[in-house]
């Protein structure tokens, strides 16, 4: 019985230590959503207060914020392009690097800047689209 317990014990040790499983398909997921909800957020927020709201994406840092506030990490591993117009791109220096950011802003009237943000982690591609017209926000997942 104690050679039982001790086997036991040892394997649910390795199963600690190595930590829970993780899903590529799930962290996408996960991912699209976290995009696509901070999107209607700030939309929702731009209505409410009637003020402009920008959602900013750093993708080299893989972290989005909506307006002011604190920054919203990514899963690790998910690579993040964002298509936007001109206006709302910038290139700021931080520590001798060039770092791209780039927004999509929410009007108080529910219309937005319109673009999108394309997420991908191997071989997992999805989309996250704002209609400029609309501020509609609207995910495709192309696998």
């Amino acid at each position: 019985m104690i050679v039982v317990l001790a086997v036991l014990g040892l394997v649910a040790g390795l199963v600690l230590a190595r930590g829970p499983p993780r899903s590529a398909g799930l962290e996408m997921r996960a991912a699209t959503n976290a995009v696509a909800q901070a999107m209607r957020v700030a939309r929702t927020r731009a209505i409410m207060s009637n003020q402009r709201v920008t959602v900013v994406f750093d993708p080299r840092a893989n972290t989005l914020r909506i307006g002011a506030g604190a920054p919203r990490s990514l899963p690790a591993g998910i690579g993040m392009s964002v298509v936007t117009t001109a206006d709302l791109t910038a290139a700021v220096a931080a520590g001798g690097d060039t770092v791209v950011r780039a927004g999509i802003a929410f009007m108080p009237d529910g219309s937005s800047s319109g673009g999108r943000v394309e997420l991908a982690r191997g071989e997992r591609h999805s989309r996250v689209g704002v209609d400029w017209l609309t501020g509609r926000v609207t995910v495709a997942n192309d696998s």
